[in-house]
């Protein structure tokens, strides 16, 4: 999978390819959340973004300020004085807004001055810049940024209920809840092996019994897994049938066909929807894994978390964020909240109520304000809370650290038919280790 550009890289206007800079190349940011340099802009041949052809809605392309937070981000210096005169185009009522909401968004891209952004997942990275591109003079630039402090509220409670969860503990929950609904995970090698037999039985299109279907894959697998059984790959189908990957014959007096769907009998695409029904069962059983997390769960490598990531945005809904905030709001009761986080719970509220569509109404002024500066707190809170739990774990030495972990089948367990960690004899397929 391609990774996601550095946040840095929107350091550089897309048009000449050139760094911004605060004389000649002075970043200036369009309604649609693209951002050019000045030069640029001006030789446009249409009032149009260059890349999306959205109108540029003001009176004169002179009259689109410099972004200034981006312009906080390059070199040391202060923000030159003339690009901080005011937008002619505002309303006298709508000066101090546009004063409060700009100032925000700027002391937000301090976050990711290299001095301070450590804190920050490139998740976090991303949804900030995108924040920081957002045309506040212009209506629709105001509702991208209200939906952009939203997005950001929204990961930063997701990234909370991470620092809040168990690692060692997180595997064993996630497969006990899989288990739960009647369905199993064998283990990244063995998993795909299973999806790559269930496809090449069922990829032409022919009906099968799942009892067939099942013997057919644990036939196949002998050599090479032995530990595979008729219950445990029928798990494994009982998973795909969840993600409604197969259409279904009833036969009187006798088992049900099963087809593949015509759109799942490519590998990628049946993946894609087995991994997701996993995702969505976490989901639903309150765990909160983070797309590296996935990828290691699922794939035993680290390569797989702009697949993963994709996946968890697909299956986020407008409630998801409420149900979030409620989950985070458990957990610091269990945990005695360190970082008063419970203060946050206003802020956390007024994201919540922003309406994530595009097709929602232009908020006003007061909302775009309260939007940037409850995304603020939440930020500021999120940051704080990692500094003081790296200041924690790092005064607790070696005991006290908690690495990050890959999981696998264990390999002494299947080298040598015993664990270190389990007295077991028995390879179990389910059996996961930290490597």
């Amino acid at each position: 999978p391609v990774q996601g550009p550095q946040w840095s890289e929107y350091l550089s206007c897309p048009v000449c390819r050139q760094e911004f800079e605060a004389n000649k190349k002075p970043p200036v940011s369009l309604a649609c959340g693209h951002t050019v340099c000045r030069p640029c802009l001006e030789s446009l041949q249409r009032r149009q973004c260059p890349f999306d052809n959205t109108a540029i809605g003001v009176s004169s392309l002179a009259a689109l300020p410099v972004n200034t937070a981006l312009l906080q981000l390059i070199g040391s210096g202060e923000v030159p004085q003339r690009y901080r005169t005011l937008p002619p185009e505002l309303q006298p009522e709508e000066v101090e807004p546009y004063r409060l909401a700009l100032r925000c968004v700027e002391e937000l891209a301090v976050q990711l001055k290299p001095s301070v952004s450590s804190a920050l997942s490139r998740p976090m990275q991303r949804k900030l810049v995108t924040l920081l591109n957002c045309q506040l003079l212009e209506e629709e630039g105001r509702a991208r940024g209200a939906r952009a402090a939203r997005s950001l509220g929204e990961r930063s409670v997701t990234e909370l209920i991470l620092q809040h969860q168990n690692p060692q503990q997180l595997s064993a929950n996630l497969w006990a809840a899989v288990r739960a609904r009647g369905c199993q995970f064998l283990g990244p090698a063995m998993q795909e092996e299973v999806l790559k037999l269930v496809l090449l039985a069922l990829e032409d299109g022919s009906p099968l019994s799942r009892k067939v279907l099942v013997m057919f894959v644990v036939q196949r697998l002998e050599s090479h897994f032995p530990q595979a059984s008729k219950t445990s790959i029928g798990h494994v189908v009982q998973l795909l049938y969840r993600a409604s990957c197969f259409k279904v014959t009833k036969r009187d007096g006798d088992s049900s066909l099963m087809q593949l769907k015509e759109e799942f009998r490519t590998y990628d695409t049946l993946r894609r929807e087995h991994d997701t029904q996993i995702v969505q069962i976490a989901t639903e059983g309150g765990l909160r894994i983070a797309p590296d997390q996935w990828s290691s769960l699922l794939y035993g490598d680290s390569a797989h978390k702009s697949h993963m990531q994709s996946i968890m945005d697909k299956l986020q809904t407008p409630q998801s964020f409420g149900q979030s905030v409620q989950e985070l709001v458990i957990a610091l009761q269990r945990t005695g909240d360190p970082g008063g986080l419970a203060s946050l719970r206003n802020q956390l509220d007024c994201l919540t109520g922003i309406d994530p569509s595009p097709e929602s109404e232009t908020p006003d002024w007061g909302q775009v304000t309260s939007s940037l500066l409850a995304a603020k707190a939440v930020v500021a809170g999120l940051v704080n809370f990692c500094s003081l739990m790296g200041h924690r774990r790092s005064g607790e030495g070696a005991a006290g650290h908690v690495a990050r972990y890959k999981t696998s089948l264990c390999r002494d367990l299947a080298t040598h038919g015993s664990c270190p960690d389990r007295k077991s004899t028995r390879l179990n397929s389910s059996h996961l280790c930290n490597l």
